[in-house]
């Protein structure tokens, strides 16, 4: 079951050709735990560039360029449909016509600007973090650049599966499809898919990794208050302007936290 969720996940939430179809679809949307693993994998395959003795700038940007390739545009476009609905004037009705209009305005170019300008920032942060942890025991050589990326795309993805089981539906549309299939109780396994990452982490920055992970879900709650006051609810549009928000967020408080420690 948890395999076919991933499986629909990664279908879902990247641009990897992995197949399922239906089946793997509905696994997916009742499995709140296949979040942070589907994060497990993008994280690492975009944080790649930090293992290799790159430049900074060169690294950075394959970080960047290898993201967007494995995840695609369409987080991305919520977030940009989020920024347009969040400058408009009106009740929750006008701001929900708003996220469905394909024209990108200014407020969304705005989110969508200062949100990749952030993640950059950030990845040339993480991409100085160049020096290998020396994991010998387990046969790893992973950086700190490597494990604050991987633990801010886990947390992102935990940050989705928190909206979609506290959230309530905005509408009827692809947020309610995960929004009303699951509750609470789904959180524990998905808090739990997060704590090996804390193990790649050497004592001194168990605590970043953390805060990273932990940013997710605080954005996600920042959002859903958000979402029920001027949405009505969690959208579609709201689960991936998280995505992409707690992860340039995380990026530069696992920077940050690692770096005072």
């Amino acid at each position: 079951m948890v395999l076919n969720a991933v499986r629909g996940g990664l279908g879902f939430l990247t641009r990897l050709p992995v197949g399922g179809g239906e089946p793997a679809w509905n696994a997916f949307r009742r499995t709140p735990v296949a979040f942070p693993l589907v994060g497990y994998v993008v994280g690492g395959l975009a944080a790649l560039p930090f293992l290799l003795p790159l430049p900074i700038p060169t690294a950075a940007a394959l970080y960047l360029v290898t993201l967007y390739l494995v995840t695609g545009v369409t987080h991305a476009d919520g977030l940009a449909d989020l920024g347009d609905a969040a400058v408009v004037h009106g009740d929750a009705e006008r701001r929900r016509s708003v996220l469905k209009d394909s024209q990108t305005g200014v407020g969304g170019l705005l989110a969508l600007g200062v949100t990749l300008v952030v993640l950059a920032l950030g990845a040339f942060g993480l991409a100085d973090f160049g020096w290998r942890l020396g994991l010998t025991a387990s046969g790893l050589s992973l950086t700190a650049g490597f494990v604050i990326a991987l633990a801010a795309e886990v947390g992102a993805k935990a940050g989705m599966a928190t909206l979609v089981c506290l959230g309530t539906p905005a509408h009827d549309g692809l947020g309610s499809a995960l929004v009303g299939e699951n509750g609470p109780s789904g959180l524990l396994g998905v808090a739990v898919m997060c704590l090996p990452l804390v193990a790649l982490a050497p004592a001194t920055g168990a605590l970043a990794v953390v805060a990273a992970l932990l940013c997710g879900p605080l954005v996600a709650l920042l959002l859903r208050s958000w979402g029920r006051t001027h949405l009505g609810g969690v959208s579609g549009d709201l689960i991936g302007a998280t995505n992409e928000l707690a992860r340039a967020t995380a990026i530069h408080v696992g920077v940050v936290t690692w770096t005072l420690l």
